[in-house]
Order: C-alpha cells, then structure tokens, then sequence
C-alpha cells in the first residue's frame, strides 16, 4: 500500500474514532445543572452517568476530577435506556478520585463526663461507622478493640455474662458477634432489649448456612452505652440524638474531621440475561468507608457453609464485558466486588482491595440454574424427585470471567466465612496472578460442583484461616445433588447410578502453579464431596493437601513442603490419584478403607514418611531423599539438575506467583519459608519459633538436669514474646513439651511434625514439665 494512503486512512480512522468519542465532566465544584464539558462540569457522579448513557452511538467517557465524592444513596446504571456503544468512568488525567460511603459531618463537641465529649448529630439512620481524619474508631465494645488481639481483635468468655448485661441498661441496638461453635466461620445478632427475665431479646445469626451455637471463648459485644470506656470507643443515642465519644489520645477534637458511613453499596450496574449491561469499564477509582452489611447476609448458597449479602461497593447483576481495573477498593464494611447472577466475560484486574469487612471478588450464581438444589447441609432431594439432567437449567451464573492481578489482603475485618475470592454456581471462571493474604479463613473458595471448568492459576495464597479453624488456604465444598455425608451410601448411588457424581461438576476444576500456605488448616482443602479436579504444578508451604470424599481427583506433580497428603474417608472406586509428588512427612489417612485408582511414584523428604507408605502397600514405586532443592528457605523449590526427584517423573515448573503488576508487585507480601523439619534434629542447638515462641532441643546434661527431666528428650521453651499465642495459652519460658496428642516429643523436630498433621483441629492436649512437676494442658492455635 502506498504509504501516503495508508497515513491518509489513519487519519480518517482516527477522525472516526474522535467523533465517535464523547466526554462529560465531573468536578466538586461543578453543578448538575451545566452542560457536564471541562469548563462547565457536572458535580455529581451519578447525574454524569445518567447523562452519559443516553448518548446514543457514541464511545462516552466519564472523566472526574480530583476530590471525595461522597455519597448518601447507591448510584444506579441499569441496561434500560442505555444508548451509548460503551462507557468509561475514570479520573481526569491522573487526578485522584474517591468515591465514598461517608459523609462529612460538622459537630460541636462538648464535655460529658469521665472523660468522654458528646456532640449533637442529626440523622435519619443511626450512624454505623465513624471516621476521624479517615481514621476508623471502634463503637463502644467489651473487650476493648486490640489490634494485635488475633480473632474480632478482642474476644472474651463473659461478654455476655449475666453480671455484664445487668449493668445494661438499654442494650436495644447492640450487637453480639462470635465464631461458630466449631469456628467455621462467625455469626452476628442485632439485640433487641431485654425480656421480663432480664436476659437479652436478640435477633440474627443467619450468617453461617451451618446452624449452632455461639462460641464459648470468641464473642465480643458493640453498641453498648456501658462499655464506652477506651480511648476512640464511640456510642450514638438515636433517641437524643446525641453521639458520645472518648477521644482518642492526643486528638484536638475542634479540629478533627468527622464523617459517618450509612451507605453499603456505592455502585450497582445491573441487566437482565436477556438485555444485559455491556461494555463498560471502570478504572483507577477508589472505592471507600461504605457502611457494614453483616446483619444483611442471608441467603444460603445452596449446601456449602455460606452465607452470602449481594451487595458492595460495586455489584454487577446482568452484565458483560465490564471491566474493573487498577481501583483501589479499602475501608469498606462489606464486600468489594461482587458478580451476582448472569455475569459473562467480565474481568476483575490489576485492583488494590484491603482492610475491608468482608469478601474480596465473589461469583455468585442463581440457583435458579442448579437442578434439584438443597440449601442446607442435612437437606436432599429424593431420588424420585431429582432431576437426572447434567449442568445448569438457565444461564444465570456468572461465565468466562476473570479475577487476575489483584491484591487482595487484610480483609474480613468484621465478617469471618469469607474469601479473597469466592466462586459459586458458576462456571469457567480464570483466578490467575492474585495475591492473597491475611484473611480470617480461605483465600480462595468455591462453594459446590455447578458447573466446573475455573482455572487457578499462579496465585499467591498465605496466612490464611488466622481467625478460624477446619479450612484452607483453599477451600471446596461438592455437596451436589448426588451427595450424602454417609460413605457408604454414595458408593452405592454411584454403583446404580454411574456418572451422577458428575451431573453438576461437569467440566473438571484446574489448580496449577499456585503457592499456598495456612496457619490452622491445609493449604488446599477439597471437602465433602468435592470431585472432578486436576491439581498439579503447585506449591503447598505448610498445611498440606486433604482429600475428603469424592471422586475423580487427579493429584500430580505437586511439592508439598513440611506437610503431606491428608486422605479422609475416601470412596470406593473413586478414581482418585496421587502420584509423582514431592512429601514431607508421613501421610495422614483418617478412616480410609479404600485407596483410589493410584498412589504412587511420589518422592518423600523423610524416609519415615515412604516406610509408612509401603506399610500401607501403595507408593511401590516411591523413593526418599534430598530433592535437592535450589534454595527452599527462601523459597526457591526449583530441584537442581540431578536431582533424584525427576527419577519418579517429576517435572519442574513455573512458580511466578502472585500481581504482576508494577505498582501492585512493590507493595505486595510474601509468605514466609520455615527451614525444612525433617532437617532441624540434624542442625547442632537446633531451635524452632512454634505459636509465636522460641523453642529448641536439650542439648546438654546441664539443661537435662535443670530443668528436671529423665532424659535429652522434649522441645524446651526458650523466648516467650507477651503477644504470642504461647503467652496467651499460659505457656512459660522453661516449659518442656514431652508429648503433644499422645504423642512423644523428642525433640522440635517432632514437636513440628506432629503439629502438622492436627493443626487443623484448633487446638490441642500436650503433657509438659514445668518446675519438675508433670502437668496436663490444652492448647489452643489462635
């Protein structure tokens, strides 16, 4: 093509384009009544869109200027009327936007008494989250908030003790949270008053789809007038319309800016299946301070343990080709991002989502598209009733969509069975990239079999299940229509019934290349039922891999340091496969009658761990020895050439986890490597940080001596840090642990190996010598 022609056609295609496009402005100094050009912009955001979609034709772009927008009412964009061939919402060149779910407030402080100011504060809904300089200041609470309390920041036994609520003397408007009895996951309850008893009328709890009590130990209650007593604790009093403060120290408060949070959802864009929202991108917007939304979650998810809210700062309903990128999404009380119902191709990336209340990315399906669903854990559908019909009955679930180069941390503040991402009735859904850590359980999450075919991939997924207890870093349920908690009878059904186990899961689910790692549970953990799944090329740092029951597992290729396969209750004729992966200790099977299809040509790190094996007559073909790692205790897990792993058909692989991007990949965490337990008794003086305190070996006839013991064996506390989770167990420096679930402890080495296969109980019964004297004591993990 002659070159002048091909500029000439550039030209045209540009001119085009320019016509095409159609800006609209956005400034706080604005008014809503201009035109909405740069010189006369428009002051709000929700009148720019409402403005923007009935350009018809055009490629429209919202650009905002600088500045807090801040909200009292959700901003709405809904697929009727929508005109233009595409929307674009983002800051005027690189300036900085805010959109807020609080809003300024002007108060007169005066004094009141004990310390505490009150000021008058005018508002149609008690506030739920109050703001100083941008600062969150927790509500009247008992236990005070700490910060380096671990589970709610504060718990105590006698939150709720009868002592406490008689002092009480208008709870009405207080709330109770607390973990679930068995600490999977947290409940919430809105109290009511106070009956002719005395004892407390109370409403909520609907928030864990696994009905029980209250725990004991971890409860704290807020919004409660009486318990105003630390510094930053506040209480507002709807009926005088008076807000009480304690100020926080050092805080002038006639000049502190004050704003409250009434609002839990800042951005809905929603359609319908058949006329969807389409082509809309949103960038480089922050998204902040919305209300809490924990007495709003509800709705179970069809049998797994949730709950879930459809709402947050930005919720998709109906939509495709929407893009949320590079948006900074933090102080929020609920969720950040969720895709509720029909959702195709729709891409979440490159986002910053921290210090929130609740879940980071969720894919939530109607169960109108599940075929025979039951919403809770006991509850099925009969055999004659079932519908015998493979996959989903409608479209309405999130498809092709994709979660990738997130940052995702610090989140569940308030509620606790939450995720960084969760998946569920959805399908083909692309995780990829994302880093995820410091989360009160799973990092990643999906929640049944409908419909299969996501792929993980290269995520970074670490200090996980901090708050909670019987989970993972990742986590599944597969309570689908074929599935019953007895064993027994789901091997019959699948004997009659060949393939039912595939009716829901219908395309196999893909974890590869991840690293994952988990405090108090495994790093991936496929529950009750969960099947139809190729995990390989992984990195598991320190829970290990479970297996509960459930069919057609396919397991290779993956190095599980410091941990090992955790099979539980496998099924007959399952299909399962465990082979050519890299394992630390011995297996922990619990009620394993039946072995799957082939277990086998793995490579063990301890020699104790094959000999196990074999005992069990499977890993014929296994080997042990140094894998010859290239430097594992800062977690380079690549094995060097030569190394006896690649004789049992390991391969190498790509292990670039977590952001990619530059901004995000600067700030981002990285897990931390332990030294290899397998190694440590081998190690002169070796010595172990274990719940946060130093312990080491006894290495001399001295030490033997002093501190009263028989022999050379047991794991000697030696550094007890006050904030550690050894110090909050009433542990001392010179104890020495002897056993640890009726198990010897010789040495740290044991000590660590034994902690690894129960961790995920939570807790745990050790034998001690302290003073000389033998004792008994139950420890807990949190």
């Amino acid at each position: 093509m002659n070159k002048y022609l091909f500029v000439t056609l550039l030209l045209i295609l540009f001119a085009l384009f320019s016509q095409a496009q159609y800006k609209i402005f956005v400034s706080l100094t604005g008014n809503d009544a201009n035109p909405g050009t740069l010189n006369k912009p428009l002051r709000s955001v929700a009148a720019a869109i409402q403005k923007a979609v009935g350009v018809a034709g055009k490629h429209v772009r919202v650009e905002i200027r600088g500045g807090n927008y801040q909200l009292d009412t959700t901003i709405s964009l809904t697929a009727t009327g929508f005109l233009a061939n595409s929307l674009t919402i983002q800051p005027y060149i690189n300036e900085k936007v805010i959109i807020s779910g609080a809003k300024n407030v002007v108060l007169k402080w005066e004094p009141y008494k004990n310390g505490i100011v009150k000021a008058f504060l005018d508002n149609a809904e008690s506030p739920d989250q109050l703001y100083l300089n941008g600062v969150l200041m927790p509500m009247a609470r008992f236990p005070d908030f700490n910060l380096a309390a671990g589970v709610f920041n504060g718990t105590a036994a006698d939150a709720l003790s009868d002592e406490k609520i008689k002092n009480w003397k208008n709870p009405a408007g207080g709330y109770i949270h607390a973990l679930h009895q068995g600490e999977w996951g947290g409940f919430h309850y809105r109290i009511t008053g106070k009956d002719e008893n005395g004892k407390l009328k109370m409403e909520g709890g609907w928030q864990n789809n696994r009905p029980a009590a209250m725990h004991k130990r971890y409860r704290f209650v807020e919004n409660i007038f009486e318990e105003l007593d630390a510094p930053g604790e506040w209480f507002y009093d709807k009926t005088s319309k008076t807000i009480y403060l304690y100020p926080p120290k050092g805080k002038d408060m006639q000049r502190v800016v004050c704003s409250i949070s009434t609002v839990t959802d800042l951005l809905h864009l929603t359609g319908t299946k058949n006329q969807p929202l389409k082509n809309i991108t949103i960038n480089n917007i922050a998204f902040t301070q919305t209300a809490r939304s924990f007495m709003l979650v509800k709705e179970p998810l069809l049998r797994s343990d949730w709950t879930i809210y459809r709402g947050g700062a930005i919720l998709l309903d109906g939509t495709e080709n929407i893009r949320i990128t590079n948006c900074n999404f933090y102080k929020l009380g609920g969720n950040a991002i969720v895709l509720s119902n029909y959702n195709k191709h729709d891409s979440i990336t490159d986002n910053h989502i921290y210090d929130i209340g609740s879940n980071g990315i969720s894919f939530v399906g109607n169960a109108n598209a599940v075929r025979s669903p039951s919403f809770q854990y006991g509850l099925f559908i009969p055999w004659n009733e079932m519908d015998y019909t493979a996959g989903p009955q409608t479209n309405e679930y999130p498809q092709y969509c994709i979660a990738s180069g997130n940052l995702i941390h610090d989140i569940g503040t308030v509620e606790k069975q939450i995720a960084g991402v969760e998946i569920d009735m959805a399908a083909y859904i692309t995780v990829s990239h994302n880093s995820i850590y410091n989360v009160p359980r799973a990092g990643i999450n999906i929640g049944d079999g409908c419909w299969g075919g996501h792929v993980l991939e290269f995520n970074d997924v670490f200090n996980t299940v901090l708050e909670t207890g019987d989970h993972g870093a990742f986590n599944s349920w597969g309570r689908d229509r074929f599935w019953r908690p007895q064993p027994d009878l789901m091997d019959s059904i699948v004997a009659a019934k060949p393939g039912i186990e595939l009716l829901d899961v219908i395309a196999p689910v893909i974890i590869r290349n991840n690293r994952f790692q988990c405090d108090h549970g495994w790093d991936i953990d496929l529950d009750d039922g969960s099947s139809n799944y190729r995990i390989y090329n992984n990195v598991c740092l320190n829970g290990g891999l479970k297996l509960r029951e459930g069919y057609h597992r396919i397991v290779t290729n993956n190095i599980i340091y410091n941990n090992t396969l955790h099979p539980h209750v496998w099924l007959k004729n399952s299909g399962d496969v465990f082979k050519q992966n890299i394992v630390t200790i011995p297996y922990a099977p619990i009620a394993m009658n039946y072995w799957g299809q082939e277990i086998d040509s793995n490579y063990f790190l301890s020699a104790d761990g094959l000999a196990k094996a074999r005992s069990l007559s499977i890993d014929k073909n296994s080997l042990f020895g140094d894998a010859l790692f290239a430097n594992a205790t800062k977690g380079i897990f690549h094995p060097q050439k030569g190394s006896p792993v690649y004789k049992t058909g390991f391969k190498d692989f790509d292990m670039k986890v977590g952001v990619t991007d530059p901004a995000l990949k600067q700030i981002a965490a990285h897990p931390k490597v332990t030294p290899l337990i397998t190694r440590l008794d081998e190690i002169n003086g070796a010595s172990a940080e274990w719940l946060g305190a130093k312990f080491k070996n006894i290495e001399t006839p001295g030490e033997q001596s002093a501190f009263g013991l028989h022999d050379s064996n047991g794991a000697l506390l030696v550094s007890l840090p006050a904030a550690s989770v050894a110090a909050k167990n009433s542990l001392k420096n010179g104890d020495v642990i002897t056993k640890m679930a009726s198990q010897d402890v010789n040495s740290i080495g044991d000590l660590l190996k034994i902690y690894q296969g129960i961790k995920w109980n939570g807790g745990v019964t050790v034998t001690i010598v302290r003073n000389q004297a033998i004792l008994q004591t139950d420890l807990s993990f949190k």
